[in-house]
């Protein structure tokens, strides 16, 4: 709260907020046409970005051919199908990140190509030609065929037998799994034939592969050490996971986001643990382990995570898929108004924390420490620099996390409440703005706007009320003679949370302030 002895602060929600830049394609570029079909679509890359979400589709923002699929911090994607021929393709963007809600980027396009002639022939990819011992109850995989827009598939004990699956159309996919199991120790034969709108070849060469014994396959494990959700682990940990009765090995992944292996891809280990060195602190790392053996891997093997929180954060909540820091908040205006008739000019933080700080700043970069309580005393205009910390117990030893705001103050000679044009109102809340409201249609508090309940209550003349969310992204610019704000962003909900309003005055002078929207 800052006292009556100056004009109240202002707490700025910058009309320039910096809208997090969304990639464009590079390859092939919007509006291009006559595209392959079997083109990688790459966009430039974001700086600040966790990872990318792609999604493609045949109309803008649609997801027909690709949902939601996450690249990881890849900057490029090939679609494993290919794309339809002579078709405009929509591909959307997904920014992702830890600490704030994911952005959805607009829509490009291209157009394909016009495919006129049949696919080509294809080949098994697993498995593959002439493989031996291969599991029983094995899936049979095969490479993507450009052009085509689906596969017919014989498969056989014999040569051109066709006793499994006899010239079966199994759609645009890449992989069939048989009704039964394979016989054993039994050579398997293979024919896939690509088609589209224009046929197909008249053959296609016929692969084979044997069975081997039955062998079942592993279980999936668990973590032992750290245990899933761990918090404060060792920076050079053993990993340790329940031991699969079965198993012949283990493939370990780890990364530091649940998309990219970017600490160890698929290592492989013939015991159920392994030293690993030099983690980060601070950090989260996910981790999967894949028991196998001869017969495959393991299926459905989920992912787990830890985090090395030796510090202040942010750590990964695995209950809330949330990023969590012991810092303070701060809550605390970017100017503070000190009326030239009064002064001191007492200024006390209703922030919550362990203990405070307060510094002048000087013009070499000097700063003098001013006060170490809640409050401070300032003497003249200029810039200040005030911090809040806790302090925290991590094994004995008291860490201090702390966060920092710098602010200036200005002297005025406009003592009034309301203040002259240069004035800004800040922290003054007349009636008028709702503490909240509920868009659910029922009526009542559907729409947030400014109006003065009380016929003759103190009115604002306002230019423009901008709305914010807690991160600081601009929402809507509301017209004061509107009905007001029914808690859309681009025609989709939002959720229940903290809102944020800047209310520009005619004449000079903001108001500003929060609200929450329930649902």
């Amino acid at each position: 709260m800052i006292r009556r002895s100056f004009i109240w602060g202002l707490l700025f929600w910058s009309l320039c907020v910096s809208a997090q830049e969304c990639p464009s394609l590079i390859d092939p570029l919007n509006g291009a046409t006559n595209v392959p079909v079997d083109a990688t679509i790459e966009w430039n890359e974001v700086i600040g970005v966790t990872g990318y979400i792609i999604s493609i589709g045949t109309t803008p923002g649609g997801t027909d051919i690709i949902n939601a699929q996450p690249v990881g911090s890849s900057t490029s994607y090939t679609p494993t199908l290919g794309l339809p021929d002579n078709t405009q393709i929509y591909v959307t963007i997904i920014l992702f990140f830890f600490d704030q809600e994911d952005i959805t980027c607009g829509s490009e396009s291209f157009t394909t190509e016009d495919i006129t002639t049949a696919p080509n022939c294809t080949s098994l990819s697993s498995p593959t030609n002439g493989a031996i011992d291969v599991n029983i109850a094995a899936n049979i995989t095969w490479n993507y065929a450009t052009g085509a827009t689906g596969y017919f598939l014989t498969v056989g004990t014999a040569p051109g037998a066709g006793d499994i699956a006899n010239n079966i159309d199994v759609g645009n996919v890449l992989s069939y799994n048989p009704p039964t199991d394979f016989p054993p120790d039994t050579d398997i034969y293979v024919t896939v034939v690509p088609y589209n709108e224009n046929g197909n070849l008249a053959s296609c060469p016929e692969e084979s592969f044997r069975t081997g014994e039955p062998v079942a396959l592993p279980g999936c494990t668990t973590l032992i050490s750290p245990m899933d959700g761990e918090v404060d682990v060792a920076l050079s940990p053993l990993i340790e996971w329940q031991s699969v009765p079965g198993a012949t090995g283990y493939k370990v992944y780890i990364g530091r986001s649940p998309f990219e292996n970017d600490v160890l891809d698929g290592g492989i280990f013939t015991t159920n643990s392994t030293f690993v060195f030099n983690f980060e602190s601070n950090n989260t790392y996910f981790v999967t382990v894949i028991p196998f053996n001869a017969a495959g891997d393991a299926i459905g093997c989920g992912q787990e995570a830890f985090s090395t929180t030796l510090g202040c954060g942010p750590f990964f909540d695995t209950d809330t898929g949330e990023l969590i820091t012991l810092n303070p908040v701060i809550d605390f205006p970017d100017e503070v108004g000190l009326c030239i008739d009064d002064g001191p000019y007492t200024v006390t933080t209703s922030d919550t924390a362990d203990g405070f700080r307060w510094y002048l700043v000087e013009n070499s970069g000097n700063e003098i420490l001013l006060s170490q309580d809640a409050e401070v005393s300032l003497s003249q205009a200029g810039t200040y620099r005030y911090e809040a910390y806790n302090l925290i117990d991590q094994s004995g030893n008291m860490l201090e996390c702390m966060a920092s705001k710098v602010f200036t103050t200005f002297i005025t000679n406009d003592c009034s409440e309301g203040g002259g044009e240069e004035t800004p109102l800040g922290d003054f809340d007349p009636e008028g703005f709702p503490k909240f409201f509920t868009p659910n249609g029922d009526g009542f508090n559907d729409f947030w706007q400014y109006v003065p309940s009380d016929v003759g209550a103190f009115r604002l003349n306002l230019n423009t009320i901008y709305i914010f969310d807690r991160f600081g992204k601009l929402i809507k610019a509301l017209n004061p003679n509107s009905i007001g704000w029914d808690g859309t962003f681009l025609g989709q909900p939002l959720p229940a949370s903290d809102y944020w309003y800047k209310a520009l005055v005619v004449g000079g002078g903001v108001v500003s302030g929060h609200f929450a929207l329930k649902r």
